[in-house]
């Protein structure tokens, strides 16, 4: 047994320092150095990870036969979609989310879906019993699932070589560890240990494993910045408790692209797979009201339709309000400044309220001129023309850009029905789908005669 030391990591970046410092010299942060306890040995437990893992040797690249492995599909579409398409074989993905968000749910519904893989579920939080509760109301329908309640990682990577399943789910990373270190379970040295040895066995034998971390208070996945680096996938769920839908987002993808989403609502029985986002992001009104329009957006190549709501109201105090959910603050505030210049409303004097459907976070600068069209229908307290949809992107001067993928927005804005879009006049020409008329606007002081033109 070598002798025990103790060290400092930054509790952000992961850096190592023989004592405590205020700021971190890799990341710059203050007051995140944390006392670890650390005890390096290369006795049982280090020998038999070690025996476990299958030793590589080198290879010239010309003797490198390209894998003909094609992408598993986990019987859920919208994660597939995430992923790139499917999970690549050997890959270790990292799920993210808040407290009780669903993270567990989403990933032991992977392990029961019926896609014919041989799953192993590791569960460092819940007993297998309580493991079970959930599976039988989410329904087993894959019989080849199994459970091990465990947080040493030397006997999770012992069962996995034994069982050599398909995907592994590890839930989670915090609660795991290794006696080759004296530091408690989630402490930074612990985190990155446990993960590098995943990555190492996940590689090596192409088995696919997803871990999943807790997030801190500021919404970033606790533990060191090296484990995002570490994986080669980072998987964000998103959305509020108070509501049931949500949001899994790709952070980094070494596979695939990191703009797709998969959109869940959550029901008594599950999360269920959302094929038509706009379905959940328009409401239908009896009579047209004042402060609603409709934004053609885009996450990836997935155009949807979602509702803005404003509020335009007199200012009570000296000092007008800007309240913005699922927006970015500052960029309503910069539109507010460029209609107040450009159109002529004395926002000064207003308090804006500004709110998504859904409870959705857009950050799609396509759908600036649907802010300014709700912005402009509750000053005036006018609702917008009946199926009337707008997408572009407003600059300072007060000219509207084409949106990305704005082909795509208007195919979806004529699937669901509706008559008009407003978009860009400097977009390209090009085909057009029928049954919806294109308002083609190059400043927004055209926008209020676009809007409520019958």
């Amino acid at each position: 047994m070598a002798k025990i030391k103790k060290a400092y990591f930054c509790k952000n970046c992961g850096f190592e320092a023989p004592k405590w410092l205020g700021k971190c010299p890799s990341c710059g942060e203050w007051n995140t150095f944390a006392e670890e306890i650390i005890a390096k040995e290369s006795g049982p437990a280090a020998a038999s990870v070690a025996g476990v893992l299958p030793a590589s040797k080198p290879r010239r690249v010309s003797e490198i036969g390209e894998s003909d492995q094609r992408r598993i599909h986990l019987g859920n579409a919208e994660i597939d979609r995430v992923l790139g398409g499917g999970l690549v074989p050997g890959s270790l993905i990292l799920l993210g989310g808040e407290p009780g968000i669903g993270k567990s749910t989403l990933s032991l519904q992977i392990a029961l879906a019926p896609n014919g893989l041989k799953t192993l579920y590791v569960s460092g939080e819940e007993s297998a019993e309580q493991i079970r509760m959930r599976a039988t109301r989410l329904g087993i329908r894959n019989e080849e699932c199994m459970v091990y309640a465990e947080t040493l990682l030397e006997n999770i990577v012992a069962q996995i070589a034994e069982q050599k399943p398909d995907v592994v789910i590890v839930d989670s990373i915090q609660t795991i560890y290794t006696e080759l270190l004296d530091s408690s379970a989630g402490s930074v040295s612990q985190i990155r240990e446990c993960a590098a040895t995943l990555l190492k066995y996940a590689k090596s034998t192409a088995t696919s494993i997803f871990i999943i971390g807790h997030i801190t208070k500021d919404g970033a996945i606790a533990g060191p910045k090296i484990l995002e680096h570490i994986v080669d996938v980072v998987l964000q769920f998103e959305g509020d408790s108070n509501n049931v839908y949500r949001i899994l987002r790709g952070i980094k993808n070494r596979f695939g692209a990191t703009f797709e989403i998969g959109v869940f609502e959550m029901l008594d029985d599950g999360l269920r797979g959302v094929d038509n986002p706009s379905e959940i992001l328009l409401t239908h009104y009896e009579e047209p009201l004042s402060g609603i329009a409709v934004g053609a957006s885009a996450d990836g190549v997935r155009p949807y339709l979602i509702e803005v709501q404003a509020l335009v109201s007199g200012a009570a105090y000296g000092t007008p309000q800007r309240t913005a959910t699922g927006f970015d603050a500052r960029r309503m505030s910069m539109l507010l400044a460029v209609v107040e210049k450009r159109i002529g409303l004395k926002m000064f004097q207003k308090d804006v309220f500004l709110n998504f459907a859904g409870g959705f976070k857009v950050a799609d600068p396509g759908l600036d001129l649907a802010v300014v069209a709700a912005v402009v229908s509750s000053y005036y307290d006018r609702p917008v023309s009946t199926g009337v949809c707008c997408a572009g992107e407003i600059g300072l001067s007060g000219e509207v850009r084409p949106a990305p993928r704005t082909e795509q927005r208007i195919s979806e804005a004529a699937r669901l029905g509706f008559k008009r879009i407003i978009v860009s006049g400097y977009l390209a020409k090009g085909k057009r789908p029928k049954g919806i008329e294109i308002v083609q606007i190059n400043s927004i002081d055209q926008l209020p005669r676009a809007l409520f033109a019958e």
